[in-house]
């Protein structure tokens, strides 16, 4: 029996594979699409939320929500049973009730749960799971994996180019004007998450340029120190894969893979985007 067992949610954007190779549990969160609920990366995947959307009308995109209590209450249960505690660890509570929802949760459960807000989303919080629970296989303690994961959501960047942002706009989460903006003046901005907000931190007026500007931010920081890289799509496969070969070039990765934003990241984003979470060892906190 492990001391922990590290939780987080879906929408932190972790492959498949890291998620059963290091015994990570997940709490899918819903959907809601022409009146089916559905778990995100259970009952849909990102590939097919992305199709949807490409063809859908304004009017009748996806609808998002938290996992209820009782899923969170499951999940706990099953991972109770081969940790002493839980170390439950979310994106940030100003992007989503998730965190408040495993708060809840953790009353009602008898094993001892943690409930981590990372203060970042998508891999910036997959980063700080992944590193928490590979502290956790070595037998950590509850403090240690805190503190992990506190420290690795503090250093993550996360940075990616929107084809539109409508989409994120609909969700409240940029201001109606930057949406019109890039509309009207056919440009791509650039959106990083960090320290509880997500913000438009520049206007290129192409894709490419959109993409030279991120690997440009990314050497900057890395500063030929080794750095862990993840490369994140929605519904692009093929520039992943170009944005890939281009970060294995540039920098000196500890790790580099990608990952498909699931559908709960999506459906607020829309199709099309692309970018990076990374941070730097002995790196310093991102600067927004």
């Amino acid at each position: 029996m492990q001391k922990v067992a590290v939780v987080t949610d879906s929408a932190s954007n972790l492959p498949a594979e890291l998620v059963q190779r290091h015994h990570i549990f997940i709490v899918p969160v819903l959907l809601y699409l022409d009146g089916r609920e559905l778990r995100d990366g259970v009952d849909i995947t990102a590939g097919e939320i992305y199709r949807y959307m490409t063809a859908s009308i304004n009017n009748h995109l996806p609808k998002t929500a938290s996992p209820s209590v009782g899923e969170f209450i499951r999940v706990y249960h099953i991972a109770a049973q081969n940790a002493e505690e839980i170390v439950s660890i979310h994106l940030s509570a100003n992007l989503s009730a998730i965190y408040q929802v495993a708060n809840l949760a953790k009353e009602q459960v008898p094993v001892k749960v943690h409930v981590v807000d990372t203060h970042t989303a998508a891999m910036g919080c997959g980063f700080a799971v992944l590193e928490a629970a590979r502290l956790a296989e070595q037998g950590a303690d509850a403090e240690a994996v805190i503190r992990r994961a506190q420290e690795i959501a503090g250093k993550v960047r996360v940075i990616a180019m929107l084809p539109r942002l409508d989409y994120l706009q609909k969700g409240g989460h940029v201001p109606a004007v930057a949406a019109l903006a890039g509309s009207a003046l056919k440009i791509c901005p650039i959106l990083t998450v960090a320290h509880d907000q997500a913000r438009v931190v520049e206007l290129p007026r192409t894709q490419e340029r959109a993409v030279r500007r991120i690997l440009e931010m990314l050497e900057r920081d890395a500063k030929d120190r080794p750095v862990h890289v993840a490369v994140m799509h929605a519904g692009v496969p093929e520039q992943a894969e170009e944005l890939r070969r281009e970060v294995a070039e540039r920098v000196q990765c500890v790790e580099l893979f990608t990952t498909e934003f699931t559908p709960v990241m999506g459906t607020h984003t829309g199709p099309g985007v692309l970018g990076l979470a990374y941070y730097v060892e002995n790196g310093d906190e991102p600067r927004g």
